[in-house]
């Protein structure tokens, strides 16, 4: 059977500040490795030769990996307005026997080498509570239900597959409800949701060390403690500070606009701000 994947890579990443403000997140380099490279090898090592990036926010630095891996790339430039609807939208007639993936997850292992028939969602236990996606299913694996946030609970992460008998569900479910201005600016799996009794998926429970997805930068450094990123950013605040780069936390965003943005970062518990335009900051009391 012949399979095919769908990276999705449009995204601007904006809780991944300040390095998002330079780099897709998917381009990131973790462990000696770029986060969509990697997954890459890894669908070409199970075979998986058909693979199509959709892309938006700074897409012309994904350009490079046509000609590096052969993969095709669609452009989104609805990325910055809509959500994850939009990419799908674009990629519509790819959907078949199908995997369905984020640039910026890590599979520890190659989780595409196991041959698959029927539709499916990776997921993970997660102790305590959580804000991911939830999810309730029977006796047979298949997913009934799927609530935002909860508690002790196997929830959404990684890799999707589509079979051929979903892809052809799916396609006419989303045409239609893309219609609507609402639906565009959701992700795919809150229409999936809405019509989760005509689209039958399976869980696919993966253990916790096995599939990692970067929310933040402290995320990723909790992953990788010696994690460095090259950032020119990071660069300046760290050489001002005589630092390293693990010593300036606690990012948070004030404003963001075409030409500019800001950002709160703290060092050694104090709260300065950031300022692009000038390349400098401020302490705040």
């Amino acid at each position: 059977m012949k399979r095919n994947a769908i990276i999705l890579a449009a995204g601007t990443s904006s809780r991944f500040i300040p390095l998002s403000y330079e780099l897709p997140k998917g381009l990131l380099k973790v462990k000696g490795e770029i986060l969509v490279e990697r997954q890459i090898r890894q669908l070409q090592k199970a075979g998986i030769m058909d693979i199509t990036l959709v892309v938006g926010y700074q897409a012309e630095k994904f350009e490079y990996l046509k000609s590096k891996f052969s993969v095709s790339i669609v452009n989104n430039p609805d990325y910055w307005k809509y959500n994850n609807t939009s990419s799908l939208m674009l990629v519509l007639d790819k959907l078949d026997n199908t995997f369905i993936c984020s640039s910026d997850n890590y599979f520890q292992e190659n989780v595409f080498l196991e041959e698959c028939s029927t539709a499916y969602y990776s997921a993970i236990y997660m102790q305590g509570n959580t804000s991911e996606y939830c999810v309730q299913f029977d006796k047979d694996g298949i997913i009934k239900e799927v609530h935002i946030g909860g508690k002790n609970s196997y929830v959404m992460l990684g890799h999707v597959y589509f079979n051929s008998e979903f892809s052809k569900k799916f396609r006419e479910i989303l045409k239609k409800e893309y219609l609507e201005e609402e639906t565009r600016t959701k992700l795919w799996e809150q229409v999936y949701m809405k019509h989760i009794s005509k689209l039958p998926m399976k869980i696919k429970k993966y253990q916790e060390n096995m599939i990692y997805e970067f929310d933040s930068l402290e995320e990723l450094r909790n992953f990788e403690p010696n994690f460095q990123s090259d950032s020119k950013i990071m660069k300046n605040i760290t050489s001002f500070f005589s630092c390293e780069e693990k010593d300036i936390t606690d990012f948070i965003a004030k404003e963001r606009a075409e030409s500019h943005f800001s950002f709160f970062f703290q060092y050694q518990k104090d709260v300065y701000l950031y300022f692009q335009e000038e390349k400098s900051f401020i302490l705040r009391k």
